[in-house]
């Protein structure tokens, strides 16, 4: 599925130029605490990249819904475990780390879902 792809492109970027943001204009204007919250969120948003880069594969070659449904997973993951991250990080408010749990909790079932999909149609 190319969106799936398109996806893993745009994140990739978003990941290298994010964690640039960080590393340069971000110093010393958050505290150290808040630079490893942005870093843990770049961290899991480009392991999740190349996550959706082997789902598109995947899809190129066999077909099954559990493959797009954990690519669609792993995207939500990355919109909330990172996304609320990165706003925590510059914000110091809360209830954005209360929403990061539910983007960890969308990782897992992506990652069982492709699990499944790979017993299920690969070879």
């Amino acid at each position: 599925m190319k969106i799936l792809l398109l996806l893993g492109v745009l994140n990739g970027f978003l990941a290298v130029a994010l964690g640039a943001f960080g590393a340069h204009g971000l110093e010393g204007k958050i505290t150290e605490k808040a630079i490893k919250t942005w870093e843990k969120a770049v961290n899991y948003q480009m392991f999740h990249t190349i996550a959706l880069f082997l789902v598109g594969f995947l899809l190129t070659k066999y077909e099954g819904t559990s493959f797009v449904t954990a690519g669609w997973f792993f995207f939500a993951g990355i919109i909330l475990f990172s996304g609320s991250l990165y706003i925590y990080a510059t914000t110091s408010v809360k209830v954005f780390a209360m929403i990061t749990p539910f983007g960890g909790v969308a990782f897992l079932i992506g990652w069982i879902l492709l699990g499944y999909a790979i017993v299920k149609f690969v070879g």
